[in-house]
């Protein structure tokens, strides 16, 4: 298979498998995990990261076989997108193309270079703790105020 032209400004549904699998950023911030309040219904995220989440290079260590590690990880696709978009960063590719939204510009599909959300600071790289070093009753603790 290959990326056709500006793929990413397609629709979900017609991208192929590496099309889509392109369009992750590398940001890191959809493996941060995330309070849900039941009575509000609203997510804050944490500083808290999955197990799996290189803080370096901000991607999954083991991503083919992260279920097998994380069952409650995720599998995106256009169709759970309607069902998870709420939760996901708010620059988040998948999330911004589901809304019909365009690519931010320091997106590696625009910029060509996989570093430029880094250089941007739209990725987790650097402020990040594993779940592994906090207890999860703890979590609130590293709730992130900003926006993501």
């Amino acid at each position: 298979m290959t990326k056709r032209d500006e793929f990413w400004t397609l629709p979900l549904t017609k991208l192929n498998s590496e099309e889509w699998e392109a369009l992750c950023d590398g940001c890191g911030k959809c493996c941060l995990n995330k309070l849900e309040y039941e009575d509000t219904g609203e997510v804050a995220f944490t500083r808290v990261s999955c197990k799996l989440l290189d803080a370096q290079s901000c991607r999954c260590v083991d991503y083919n076989n992260r279920h097998h590690f994380v069952p409650e990880c995720v599998r995106l696709s256009p169709g759970s997108l309607k069902k998870v978009a709420y939760w996901m960063p708010q620059t988040c590719a998948y999330r911004l193309r589901h809304e019909g939204k365009p690519l931010p510009d320091w997106h590696p599909l625009l910029t060509g270079d996989p570093e430029s959300p880094h250089r941007a600071g739209q990725s987790v790289r650097g402020w990040v703790i594993s779940e592994l070093a906090v207890p999860e009753d703890d979590w609130e603790d590293y709730i992130i105020e900003e926006g993501l």
